[in-house]
């Protein structure tokens, strides 16, 4: 039974009014909502801000570094101090290596780039800050409905958005409603405001809809991978913040790592790689396992022990893929457009910023009689914007690594080091890029094949034990929400030509090619692993992977990340 069915059968839905609308309590969702809830309070007006969250709750999905540049949170909160909000530990420290299989090489500090360096800023759990932010959010009125997966766009007569509806819950896997049955529910705004994160389901479809990137260069993302240790104590040195680019990776394949010490002896630890690798036999999830053994890293975790596992994309195309942010009655924020600055590893301050300036177009907007309409006053002080000045800086950067690590690795010490020794803010030239990062992948035999080392259940791991630790659970009976558009590509195309690269670079396991009862190959999907990390929806070579939302409170459930 298709949606359509459940609601000619079921319907109407029940539907709830707002002012307005935000989809994902992350940094730029709940920003959005505090800022407009301030606005109001200043002004003696009444708004009505809700917040929808697919997870369990705010902060439950939420992974990041993360190293937090708190400019933003300054202007959203200046008393944040007061108010407990868990950033505590500062950078006390900056290192950088480049590494080969044995060695590491460190930048001296003077030729350290500005975007690499973090004094001022703080070593946190994005996850803690965003549960404090919740907390805030709730005492300014904000109504808060975690475990409610916005899954639909609900659009008026004239095409202009005027809210979401809910996922329909207890439905099983053949499609039919349950005896559990409950039928989603919509909420109508004036405007509503979507802050899903990175490659979020309905921002995708919004960006079609309303072909937000025309102009644009095609986005570009990354894959996270992310643990959290708790170190031998004399290997604790709170507040360093380390970075390391070359080895496991090869010098086409822009990547890197961080590792980042906490306060109580607890250092989270992480591996990006770009999505727009060539090589379908390159795991990302397996290139971290490996790192970890390189001798100028293994050392911080001999004696430990890993706590907490999770991954999540990356928007990281910069100012140059950033999508037209508004659109009739509504805008996106944060990640979900792609804010984040690559070069300084930093999108949390990014979010919290843009929701800002959503917040106050909607509350001029709402104050004035209006609705439904576009927004434009956002993207117009977007450009006014100090973020607007920094991400503008930094929008070659990941174009250079397509030209390979020496030149990415030149170039970024000339626009980030040299230029603004010389006084020039922006480098004077712009490279774009060409293609989305699937279409990057080469035939798996015109590559090099893989042979990546057996974890030793100390150091590395393999994938199922670590989903084990990112809490990760869904319900069981629901329909899978990993989908195929073709259920033929898997094995003709994906297997066929890139050697199934979806068992590669999901790090949850998620899917694994079996021999079905006549010797012949399918694709068996392992929704109940998915960590919502989306990559499988980035990266599918055809494109024939759609991630779309699970019942609400499903996924994973991380605990200091």
């Amino acid at each position: 039974m298709n949606a359509q069915e459940i609601l000619a059968r079921f319907g109407p839905r029940e539907a709830m009014e707002y002012d307005v609308v935000v989809v994902g309590a992350g940094p730029a969702g709940l920003a959005t909502a505090i800022r407009l809830k301030q606005l109001a309070a200043a002004q003696g007006k009444e708004v009505s801000v809700v917040v929808l969250e697919k997870g369990s709750e705010p902060g439950a999905h939420i992974l990041s570094g993360a190293i937090m540049d708190p400019r933003a949170l300054n202007e959203l909160f200046p008393d944040w101090k007061e108010r407990g909000a868990p950033l505590d530990q500062p950078v006390t420290g900056d290192k950088f290596l480049f590494l080969d299989e044995q060695g590491a090489k460190a930048t001296p500090e003077f030729f350290l780039p500005d975007c690499f360096k973090n004094h001022g800023n703080v070593i946190i759990s994005l996850g803690n800050l965003v549960r404090w932010m919740g907390q805030q959010a709730e005492a300014f009125g904000v109504e808060i409905f975690p475990g409610f997966a916005a899954a639909e766009v609900l659009y008026d007569e004239q095409g202009a958005v005027k809210g979401v509806a809910t996922g329909n819950l207890g439905i099983g896997k053949d499609g039919e409603p349950g005896e559990n049955f409950q039928l989603g529910m919509e909420l109508h705004a004036r405007y509503t405001i979507f802050a899903e994160g990175s490659r979020g389901h309905l921002g995708k479809q919004l960006i079609a809809k309303y072909q937000l990137d025309t102009g644009r260069d095609p986005q570009s993302y990354g894959i996270g991978i992310k643990e959290l240790w708790e170190v031998a104590p004399d290997k604790h040195q709170p507040g360093l913040a380390l970075h390391t680019a070359g080895w496991p990776l090869d010098k086409k394949t822009y990547g890197g790592s961080f590792l980042y010490h906490l306060q109580g002896n607890l250092v989270a630890v992480g591996f990006v790689v770009g999505l727009d690798y060539a090589n379908p036999w390159l795991s990302p999830f397996e290139e971290f396992q490996r790192w970890k053994h390189h001798p100028a890293i293994k050392p911080t975790f001999e004696g430990g022990k890993r706590i907490a596992y999770g991954a999540r994309a990356l928007t990281a195309g910069g100012i140059l893929s950033l999508p037209k942010t508004v659109f009739p009655g509504g805008a996106l924020v944060g990640c979900d457009a792609g804010f984040l600055n690559a070069s300084r590893i930093k999108g949390s301050h990014a979010a919290i910023k843009t929701g800002m300036l959503v917040a106050d177009a909607a509350f001029d907007a709402i104050v004035a009689g209006r609705r439904q309409d576009e927004l434009s006053a956002y993207p117009q002080a977007f450009e006014r914007s100090w973020l607007h000045e920094e991400l503008d800086r930094s929008r070659n950067f990941k174009q250079w690594f397509k030209k390979g690590f020496l030149v990415a690795t030149l170039m970024t010490g000339i626009e980030q080091w040299l230029l603004p020794k010389l006084g020039i803010k922006n480098p004077p030239w712009t490279l774009h890029r060409a293609q989305a990062d699937h279409l990057y992948l080469k035939p798996a035999a015109e590559c090099e094949q893989i042979a990546y080392p057996k974890p030793d259940g100390k150091i590395s791991f393999d994938r199922l034990s670590s989903v084990f630790i990112s809490n990760t659970n869904h319900e069981e009976q629901q329909p899978a929400h990993l989908t195929l558009k073709d259920a033929g590509v898997p094995v003709a195309i994906n297997l066929a030509r890139y050697a199934g690269p979806e068992s590669r670079y999901c790090p949850a396991g998620v899917y694994e090619f079996v021999k079905d009862d006549n010797g012949g190959d399918r694709l068996q999907i392992n929704a109940q692993n998915c960590v919502h990390c989306k990559t499988c929806d980035i990266k599918d070579p055809t494109g024939n992977i759609v991630w779309v939302t699970p019942e609400g409170g499903g996924g994973p459930n991380y605990a200091g990340m």
